[in-house]
């Protein structure tokens, strides 16, 4: 077994980048910048955001965090996504989900310019990625793509079975794994709670994509000898032997899947380093217009 290290590939991409911003910025070019927006104060969007600003700054970019109070109706944000899309200096925006409830997501994703679209969600980048056409790729299915292109997976002809149908990653890692390129060129089965018989599509899979939200639910018994198993989930979980009480712990029963894997992403430090740094990459491609030219 070899662990797929999203901590040892984040530190080599953040270099990657810094390099690249750095370079920008000798060359008299704009410094990248990230806009977040987070509404309310929920404990895991305060550390997803906290975690992508603190990532900005190590590579050398800007980044704006925008704060609303959970009561914001969803014509103040939408009228601030207007205001980012307008800004030229703003290159890239992101609004952390979940919204609060009174609040439509897909208006507002939809609602950011899909040039600044570097989380990937708005229908334009969906459908142009679903074309092969140059788009902002959905953070966390592309830094899976790199891990499996760094790791130097074989992934053609493999059937790749992706576990989970949600539009931010279930959906289009189906896509990618399927297209004609590398990775990709799978045949891909995309599964979700009311496939029958899941226990056995997942033994059939060379690659198994786990992202559904359910921690612990891929066991040892669903998954073949020598597979390569990516974990995309990321719950807390009671475990009293932690000075918090919680562990972190994703949708694959690590210790009992890990001895027959043939590669195994850990969690944490595996798949959610590898989404930021994704998220990134986009930025810079964002700042240089190389998706959309002006």
């Amino acid at each position: 077994m070899q662990l797929l290290d999203g901590k040892l590939l984040s530190a080599q991409i953040k270099g990657e980048i810094a390099a690249e911003v750095a370079q920008i910025k000798a060359e008299g070019g704009k410094t990248p910048h990230l806009v977040a927006i987070l509404v309310g104060n929920a404990g895991r969007s305060e550390t997803y955001v906290a975690s992508k600003m603190k990532s900005c700054e190590e590579v050398g970019m800007h980044s704006t965090l925008i704060r609303f109070e959970d009561d914001v109706t969803e014509e103040e944000l939408l009228a601030k996504v207007q205001a980012v899309n307008e800004n030229p200096d703003m290159d890239g925006l992101i609004v952390q989900l979940p919204l609060p409830p009174h609040i439509n997501p897909d208006r507002v994703m939809e609602a950011i310019a899909p040039a600044k679209d570097v989380d990937g969600f708005h229908p334009i980048n969906i459908g142009r990625m679903a074309k092969g056409l140059p788009a902002y790729v959905s953070a966390t299915p592309q830094g899976i793509l790199e891990m499996l292109k760094r790791y130097q997976i074989e992934t053609s002809g493999k059937h790749c079975v992706v576990v989970g149908r949600s539009q931010i990653v279930g959906l289009p890692m189906s896509i990618l794994m399927q297209r004609n390129d590398y990775p990709g060129n799978c045949t891909v089965t995309l599964t979700h709670s009311k496939t029958q018989n899941l226990a056995e599509i997942c033994r059939s899979a060379d690659i198994l994509i786990a992202a559904l939200g359910r921690p612990g639910f891929i066991k040892a018994d669903m998954v073949k000898e020598g597979a390569v198993v990516i974990d995309v989930g990321l719950e807390k979980v009671a475990d009293p032997t932690k000075k918090s009480g919680f562990a972190l712990r994703g949708d694959v029963d690590f210790d009992a899947v890990a001895p027959k894997a043939g590669y195994i992403t850990p969690v944490p430090g595996g798949v959610g380093l590898m989404t930021i740094c994704s998220l990134m990459q986009n930025t810079v491609k964002a700042a240089r217009r190389e998706v959309y030219a002006d």
